[in-house]
């Protein structure tokens, strides 16, 4: 029977045994060479099936074809295209799968050519116009059958596999047209399911939203998508919690993975740890290696901000507690343990990131884990893999930022959580490592996070575009406050002494950091900052001694605005490229020059009278509170209104070539023949 079904020929040659070839590979020489192996045989289909799929040799077949030796060709893939999604309606476990090998080689096999160079359409290469959308209706119901039908776990996996193979076919998702029969025929039912089904989103949770990810992108700027219209109104509760739970699952995988590169002992000594703390200079060098670790997933990212974006309902997931993986917090967990692993590994753990040690002790919730994951993916934003990763959890904190229930959420006193962070080395602190927080609200978290971001990237190639993105955060969270009169226990001079010391770099290195970009525009954003806390700062302050504060941290870094001052002042009656800006930045500084001149003069005459040479913080502050009420400032508008979150057209770019970058790394790493297609085979062959 096997040697029936390998159908291998035995040849020799001057008494020694060459290779075995099998029977397979001949039928495949036939196809590709325009004959018909079938004609005469009414067996042929039955048994081609039963014969274990070469996809190797069948994309090797059709890449050595010219583009127009495939056009010749078209009958003959269409026929095998046919029988091979005809096949997928049996039961024999056996032919299904090597169907569906036999589709994922054809697919890959025809767009590895350069098809738009040479005027010809991959679906009439592929399954002929004429039958295209009937046979692609076929096809998609019957896998979507399988996805949600009583099929083992490998089944599905490689179920998953063709679709994925399908959707990341071309490197713009866009341009790939076979993806227009899954907006006709949706497989979006079918992934819920798989999400909402724990042992299902176990096995098979990373490549459905892998998946769905892929689709949701598919001409998002160009029509309408019908699974941005789906995802955007999805209330399934079970649904969206399994969303959640695949992406907090593969964050915590790679928070767990971080931690134990970070835990790994010192090689080299004292003398080498030592080294290396004096060469992480607080100023980061543009150029370098990038922070050692296991390279961030993006594709996962890319759905927790299209989860955010795109549904209401998904802010509430945030905030729903589970088990996660090393990652503590105040609060019990309300979800049930996992399965066991499932016999095959899915794509998640064969090729992308391996699940870390679980541990089911320590509950957490997706924010929890996102923020952790932020901590560490932020430390190094020179390589501009991880520079594109940073960008886009900025963007999905955001979004996060502007939602009125998420920031309910992370403001409630009532919630607290402990929310390890992890911090850059720079040469003012000790080596790197876990920031040990008390249990707090989580907007504390998120404060700590971007004053940890402000802090450690002011290098010669300032990341921009980064740090306007924190601010953004900075003062959504401000204005949240100020709206709602939240008073958040919160150390606000940390805030404050990171702003400063922005704007003292960006001072200090005006003649590089100008010929970049406008650093007038970026002075504004953290002027206006302190503004928010001036004007409005009684209305969200918890003390009225934390306002007082704010007041001594200006007049002691009174040098720092005076010198920000003279700069606006000089650039802004230059006629240079950025007097526009530099005028606006003179303006916004006109209470805090206020604050500056009347305290002054106010604390040198307290010290005169009591003839103290220097005083100390409780003296200037006892001086502040005796002269508030002859200080006059100046009402500014607009402080606590911003610009909401659109992805388009301003980031349209960005998710255009960020969903190409992820489809290249699935198709680079991921294989059709891999474990799963041994395993299944081995899985039916013992079952018949």
């Amino acid at each position: 029977m096997a040697s029936r079904q390998k159908g291998q020929l035995l040849r020799q040659s001057s008494g020694s045994k060459m290779a075995l070839r099998e029977k397979i590979l001949d039928i495949y020489d036939d196809f590709f060479q325009g004959k018909d192996p079938s004609r005469g045989n009414p067996n042929f289909w039955d048994e081609l099936f039963l014969l274990k799929a070469n996809v190797q040799y069948i994309e090797k077949l059709m890449g050595n074809k010219a583009p127009d030796q495939l056009v010749k060709l078209k009958d003959n893939i269409n026929m095998l295209f046919y029988h091979c999604v005809m096949t997928l309606k049996e039961d024999h476990p056996i032919r299904v799968v090597n169907a569906i090998q036999t589709l994922c080689a054809l697919i890959r096999g025809v767009h590895k050519r350069t098809l738009a160079d040479h005027g010809f359409d991959v679906i009439n290469i592929l399954i002929g116009f004429d039958s295209a959308e009937m046979i692609m209706q076929s096809l998609v119901e019957r896998l979507s059958l399988i996805l949600s039908g009583v099929y083992s776990v490998s089944l599905k996996n490689l179920t998953l596999r063709l679709l994925l193979v399908l959707s990341s076919a071309t490197d713009n998702v866009s341009h790939n047209t076979l993806l227009e029969y899954l907006m006709i025929n949706s497989v979006f039912e079918s992934i819920l399911q798989i999400l909402a089904n724990p042992s299902s989103r176990f096995n098979h949770g990373y490549e459905a939203v892998l998946l769905l990810t892929i689709l949701v992108n598919y001409r998002k700027y160009e029509s309408a998508n019908p699974y941005i219209v789906k995802l955007s109104i999805l209330d399934d509760e079970l649904a969206l919690n399994g969303l959640g739970c695949v992406i907090s699952q593969t964050l915590a995988d790679y928070n767990s993975q971080f931690k134990a590169t970070q835990d790994e002992p010192v090689s080299g000594g004292w003398f080498s740890a030592f080294s290396s703390i004096v060469g992480s200079m607080f100023i980061a060098d543009p150029s370098g290696a990038g922070q050692p670790g296991v390279k961030p997933d993006n594709s996962i990212l890319l759905a927790l901000y299209e989860a955010v974006h795109l549904n209401r309902n998904f802010i509430t997931v945030l905030s729903h507690n589970h088990t996660g993986a090393n990652l503590p917090s105040s609060t019990p967990a309300d979800t049930a343990v996992p399965p066991s692993p499932p016999a095959v590994p899915s794509a998640a753990q064969t090729l992308h990131q391996p699940p870390g040690p679980s541990s089911q002790e320590n509950p957490t919730n997706i924010l929890v884990t996102f923020l952790s994951y932020c901590s560490m993916v932020m430390q190094d934003v020179r390589d501009p893999a991880r520079q594109h990763n940073t960008k886009l959890c900025l963007i999905i904190l955001t979004c996060i930022a502007e939602d009125q229930y998420a920031n309910s959420f992370l403001h409630d006193a009532n919630l607290t959580f402990r929310v390890p962070l992890y911090r850059a080395p720079m040469r003012h602190r000790k080596q790197p490592g876990e920031a040990v927080n008390a249990s707090r609200p989580l907007a504390c978290a998120l404060l700590d996070l971007m004053v940890e971001f402000i802090m450690s990237h002011m290098m010669k190639n300032l990341p921009l575009e980064l740090y306007n993105k924190c601010l953004g955060v900075v003062h959504r969270i401000l204005c949240y406050q100020k709206k709602c009169r939240v008073r958040l226990q919160y150390p606000w001079k940390e805030i404050w002494t990171a702003l400063i010391s922005l704007l003292k770099y960006v001072m200090s290195n005006e003649s590089v950091l100008s010929s970049s970009f406008d650093i007038f525009e970026l002075a504004c954003k953290v002027v206006n900052l302190f503004n928010l806390f001036i004007t409005y700062g009684d209305t969200f302050l918890p003390t009225p001694s934390s306002y007082d504060e704010l007041y001594y941290e200006l007049i002691r870094m009174h040098q720092v605005f005076d010198n920000l001052y003279s700069m606006a002042l000089r650039h802004s009656t230059n006629n240079g490229d950025y007097k526009v800006t530099a005028n606006k930045l003179t303006s916004a500084l006109v209470n805090i020059r206020a604050i500056i001149n009347h305290f002054t003069p106010k604390i040198d005459s307290w010290s005169a009278a009591n003839k103290l040479s220097a005083l100390t913080e409780d003296q200037v502050l006892e001086v502040v509170r005796t002269n508030y009420d002859t200080l006059t400032l100046k009402l500014q508008d607009s402080l606590d209104q911003y610009e909401r979150y659109a992805e388009k057209p301003r980031e349209s770019a960005f998710f255009t070539q960020l969903v190409r970058s992820i489809i290249v790394e699935f198709r680079k790493n991921v294989s059709v023949t891999n474990l799963e297609q041994q395993s299944v085979l081995q899985e039916f062959s013992m079952i018949q």
